[in-house]
């Protein structure tokens, strides 16, 4: 059984405003780079950390819980139980985090535009519960 934790306002508003700093960051980072490419990896690996703290608060909202578990299946799992687009999306990053911050192989285009999308419809998600 997934491990989950109950939510209250505080964490709901605190993971949150951490799924807006991760997203800002990554914005701050790409900006700040002289060749996207550059930084693809923290770039990508910052939008991962924004949409599991937006995944965070959409299972909290609707939930009154959020996943605690080490397993992104379990993540995914229990986010799928609040929204089905949501646990999409929330797919699509978990499955470029342990190549994007611990492999030897950079973020592609492809996979930062995909992230990007990705944050931005959990985050629009988030803000709108």
């Amino acid at each position: 059984m997934p491990r989950t934790s109950p939510c209250t306002p505080e964490i709901r508003a605190g993971r949150l405003r951490k799924a807006g700093q991760f997203a800002e960051t990554a914005e701050n980072v790409a900006d700040l780079a002289d060749e996207i490419d550059d930084v693809a990896d923290a770039y990508v690996t910052l939008l991962v950390h924004a949409g599991i703290a937006a995944a965070d608060v959409i299972c909290c909202a609707r939930l009154g819980e959020h996943a605690q578990s080490e397993n992104h299946h379990d993540a995914i799992a229990l986010l799928k139980k609040a929204d089905d687009s949501s646990a999409r999306h929330l797919e699509t990053l978990l499955r470029m985090k342990t190549r994007t911050s611990y492999g030897h192989t950079s973020a592609s285009h492809d996979d930062q535009k995909k992230a990007q999308r990705a944050v931005d419809a959990l985050i629009k998600t988030a803000r709108a519960m």
